[in-house]
């Protein structure tokens, strides 16, 4: 969902490879090549082409985390409905996750990634955060509702844990097992209610060993997701799963799906959390994978629209939160009946999907991606990197 360090990779190749060459390492040319000036400047690499297998998978998570949102009022009057929240709520944020950890491998605070993060996660997050404080205080009157850059609101928690994820990447290196440590945090954050609000703490914990498992993914990986058995397994799966969903829907208490609360916050007790925790994170990678084994590898209609799921993101947020506050759920009583939930279901994925496209990925680049170069001082290795291209 991020768009600070995008997905690349050859597009004849099933998947990118897992990090792109070292600074400095000159690709190869063909022979005749004249290579005059080579040691005075960088060599030009060509630019690389996007993945269509990660373009597909962030844009129909995305998918399914609007339809998510838009089924969460549904679910005090539909079983079936809060079955297929408590299913999607299990790996469409995992899914992102592990992705964000994939394309984040090569992250080492080197000065043009560390502006890419800053311009990529930390201006989005100070904009849409005062938005989203000032949209709440108009559409829901409540005048009084504080803006805080220290308290995440809504959807902006994502960018704010994507940002210590990433600025944490050369510790998980360098440690012996970094998925047992970060599954080992996520518990202990479970466990312990003091740890507060402040910049969504206890998400950004709990959902950190997704993070980690993407870091240290390999292709070979994703391509063992694409088996032709894993695909036949993933049916019976899903389907066993939905069927307890079902079951536990009226029994669970959903707030587990958010990892935003300690156990005690949630009325049980501290064992709760241990307990919650792992078990969630085996099923959140099981179905995952699972998710993983039918996106299209291809190049699709959609496949352009995975480079702008943080647009899609952010902007869909508003009217989610709209529909509450203006009661529409309320005002259309039959947005509860199975007629309305397929049109709320397909309504979320046409908002979402336009959300994503290149005309509103221009329109609100300004926000998301800008440029600032006159915030930034440049080294004398980018200077010369650049003179080298031009």
């Amino acid at each position: 969902m991020t768009n600070s360090l995008r997905p690349h990779g050859q597009q004849r190749a099933p998947l990118p490879p897992a990090q792109s060459p070292a600074p400095g390492v000159p690709s190869p040319r063909p022979a005749g090549t004249p290579d005059a000036g080579a040691a005075a400047a960088p060599e030009v690499r060509p630019a690389k082409q996007r993945d269509a297998f990660f373009d597909n998978a962030k844009y129909l998570a995305i998918v399914f985390v609007a339809m998510g949102h838009a089924w969460e009022p549904l679910t005090d009057h539909s079983r079936a409905a809060e079955a297929l929240y408590m299913v999607v709520y299990t790996f469409h944020m995992p899914a992102f996750i592990i992705i964000s950890g994939y394309f984040s491998r090569s992250f080492d605070m080197r000065p043009d990634r560390l502006r890419r993060l800053i311009t990529g996660v930390v201006v989005p997050y100070v904009l849409f955060e005062v938005a989203y404080s000032l949209f709440k205080r108009w559409a829901d009157d409540d005048p009084s509702h504080p803006i805080s850059l220290l308290d995440p609101w809504y959807l902006t928690w994502f960018l704010v844990a994507l940002f210590v994820w990433r600025m944490t990447v050369p510790l998980w290196k360098v440690v012996r097992w970094p998925v047992p440590l970060a599954l080992a945090i996520a518990v202990l954050a479970s466990v312990s209610p003091d740890i507060g609000d402040d910049l969504d703490l206890q998400r950004v914990l709990q959902f950190l060993p997704f993070f980690v498992v993407g870091l240290f993914m390999k292709p070979e990986h994703f391509q063992l997701m694409r088996r032709r058995e894993v695909r036949i397994l993933s049916v019976p799966v899903l389907a066993l799963t939905l069927a307890f969903a079902y079951w536990a829907g009226p029994r669970m208490n959903s707030a587990w799906f958010y990892h935003r609360d300690s156990a005690q916050e949630l009325g049980a007790p501290w064992w709760a959390g241990v307990v919650m925790t792992l078990a969630m994170f085996g099923c959140s990678m099981v179905l995952t994978s699972c998710f993983f084994a039918w996106v299209p590898r291809r190049k699709m209609w959609f496949t352009v629209l995975g480079a702008g799921t943080l647009y899609g993101y952010l902007l869909h947020g508003f009217l989610a939160k709209g529909s509450r506050f203006w009661g529409w759920y309320d005002d259309y009583a039959w947005l509860s009946h199975p007629v309305g939930e397929v049109f709320v279901s397909v309504f979320a994925a046409a908002v979402i999907t336009a959300l994503c496209t290149p005309l509103v990925q221009r329109m609100f680049r300004f926000a998301m991606e800008p440029k600032m170069e006159w915030a930034f001082r440049r080294d004398a290795t980018e200077l010369a990197r650049e003179r080298a291209k031009s």
